[in-house]
């Protein structure tokens, strides 16, 4: 019985019974098999034991197993050609000239025929032919960019004049650089102090907040370029606040980097009270000339509605001395609220340090602000006044405003 099971098994793997079964008469082939089974028990004899039962049991196990190879290898095979079919189609579909990519894999062509409809289909098509010209483009655009540098160093080759003065420019402004740092390294030790006071975050929109930062950006890249800088100090400052946020957005890497002092403690901490002046444009004191060894207090803020005395009332709670710049003094003001922006505020304190001329120094407020200095003559004043007067306040009209303000500005200049 173990020699029929054998020959049994050898006759289901390599006779026509795969071939029969790949055809699909799988259903027709039983019969025999059982036809097979039978004559072959009774040439033996006709008696069965139950031990002939089990091997009848394994050899219809060994069939079925030579069916799933048999189904296995017809799947592969129906398969593979119908991948080969959806590269043709794709191919004639390139050919007609639709907008099929020129190279496609069998990952790819499995994943189309798995798409449910026609246009899911196309538009996957439409994809495929998209990204390979995207890589295309890519791969063009880098070689075109390796023929202008060999191109380049070619021409600086036949150029060194050039090419040595463009070097020369670049190790110049390194050079301004690390010198620009060392003097602002020098104030953080020798420096006189300013401070920035960033206690008004709750006073401020966000959309203000970041303009605050904005200016002081400048402020900073103002005092960096100067000859004798100022020793930057951020008080009040919170790292969990908006301004923390917007600072690492203006200076992303280099804010862990920047040569200023950032403290949570309020500037009466850091600094004597006989030391402070408060700078606000609502102060009663005019500040007639730069004190060197004071620490000058600017508020970080930029208000757009002229939410007046919120700086002032900080620094009377706080007990600190307070002063304002002397625009009326030295400027026929126009228009508008004294208020000036950080980074004119930071150029008027530099210049004033560097040189102590308030013309100098006022030159940095907007030319829109005023009409011109003191210092002119009446007449000349007098047909400024008019000219600026008639453009805002047109020809026709308001004559006795326009003549009670160049009046008023005259008598002002007389008494001076």
């Amino acid at each position: 019985m173990q020699a029929m099971n054998t020959l049994l098994k050898n006759f289901a793997k390599c006779s026509a019974f795969p071939f029969a079964v790949q055809h699909g008469v799988k259903k027709d082939l039983f019969p025999l098999r059982r036809t097979l089974t039978l004559s072959s028990c009774l040439k033996e004899g006709s008696s069965h034991s139950a031990s002939e039962k089990l091997d009848l049991d394994e050899w219809k196990k060994v069939m079925k197993s030579g069916v799933q190879e048999a189904s296995e290898e017809v799947s592969e095979h129906q398969e593979l050609s119908t991948v080969a079919a959806a590269r043709e189609a794709v191919e004639m579909w390139r050919l007609a000239g639709r907008a099929v990519p020129e190279n496609i894999s069998d990952d790819q062509l499995k994943t189309l025929m798995e798409c449910p409809s026609k246009s899911s289909k196309k538009k996957y098509l439409k994809f495929l032919y998209l990204k390979e010209l995207y890589k295309k483009n890519d791969k063009r655009k880098m070689e075109e960019k390796r023929e202008r540098r060999l191109q380049t160093q070619a021409e600086g080759d036949s150029k060194p004049d050039d090419i040595k003065r463009n070097s020369f420019i670049c190790s110049w402004a390194s050079a301004m650089d690390r010198a620009c740092n060392w003097r602002v390294a020098q104030s953080m030790i020798f420096g006189q102090p300013l401070v920035f006071d960033m206690s008004f975050e709750n006073d401020m929109s966000p959309r203000e907040v970041a303009n605050t930062v904005r200016q002081i950006v400048f402020s900073e890249s103002c005092n960096r370029k100067s000859m004798d800088p100022f020793h930057i100090h951020f008080c009040n400052f919170q790292d969990n606040s908006q301004y923390n946020r917007e600072f690492i957005k203006q200076y992303r890497e280099a804010w862990d980097n920047l040569l200023i002092t950032v403290t949570e403690q309020c500037y009466t901490e850091v600094f004597p009270k006989n030391k402070i002046i408060y700078l606000t444009a609502d102060s009663p004191k005019v500040m007639k000339t730069f004190e060197h060894d004071k620490v000058y207090i600017i508020g970080s803020m930029v208000d757009k509605s002229i939410k007046t005395g919120v700086s002032l009332a900080r620094a009377k709670r706080l007990g600190l001395e307070t002063a304002r710049l002397p625009l009326e003094k030295y400027l026929f003001w126009t228009s508008g609220a004294k208020n000036l922006t950080l980074d004119q505020m930071m150029h008027i304190l530099l210049t004033l340090k560097d040189t102590g001329d308030w013309r100098k120094a006022l030159e940095f407020v907007p030319k829109r602000k005023y009409c011109g200095f003191v210092g002119k003559s009446v007449t000349d004043l007098r047909k400024t006044l008019n000219v600026v007067n008639t453009l805002k306040l047109g020809k026709g009209g308001q004559e006795a405003q326009k003549r009670q303000f160049a009046k008023n500005y005259s008598k002002k200049l007389i008494h001076e």
